[in-house]
């Protein structure tokens, strides 16, 4: 755990009692949160691609209007979860040399939240969509309500505890 900080917050020559200054703890959360970003988006761009993919095969053709449906709005949550989980790159690129680091890691933090509530939507659909598919509309019932709960115990319950 980090120390606590000798001086106001404000003043970027402010040195924690373990010796990393204000600067450089926003530098380390910064490319922190960059580095957590680059998991999450390769498995958002996975998913995106494979998605896509999918409306261009013949067997799409064929599918009812209610997966046709499911999927049009899995494809919109994987895009939502890209934009927001690319987002805080983009803000840090373009705002760092501003000194705006605090605002990019505030910011950065609840875009990401949000893009991994977006990519666990658009992964439980894919999922729920397939068991339709294979399987039919109770087993997608019971897919969704196992994936769901999954992601949202593991990535928003849990943490939000601890």
């Amino acid at each position: 755990m980090r120390g606590t900080t000798r001086v106001c917050r404000e003043d970027t020559r402010a040195v924690d009692t373990d010796g990393e200054s204000h600067h450089q703890r926003l530098t380390r959360n910064i490319n922190e949160l960059l580095g957590e970003l680059r998991v999450a988006q390769a498995g958002v761009q996975i998913l995106f691609g494979f998605l896509l993919a999918v409306a261009f095969t013949a067997p799409f053709r064929d599918a009812s209007g209610f997966e046709k449906t499911v999927h049009l709005v899995t494809v919109l949550f994987a895009a939502a979860a890209t934009a927001l989980l690319t987002a805080p790159a983009a803000w840090h690129r373009m705002l760092f040399r501003a000194g705006r680091r605090p605002t990019i890691l505030r910011v950065g933090n609840q875009l990401v939240i949000a893009g991994l509530a977006c990519l666990a939507v658009a992964v439980t659909l894919t999922v729920g969509l397939i068991a339709k598919v294979v399987y039919g509309p109770i087993l997608m019932a019971v897919a969704v309500t196992v994936v769901g709960t999954l992601f949202a115990t593991l990535w928003f319950v849990i943490p939000s505890r601890l």
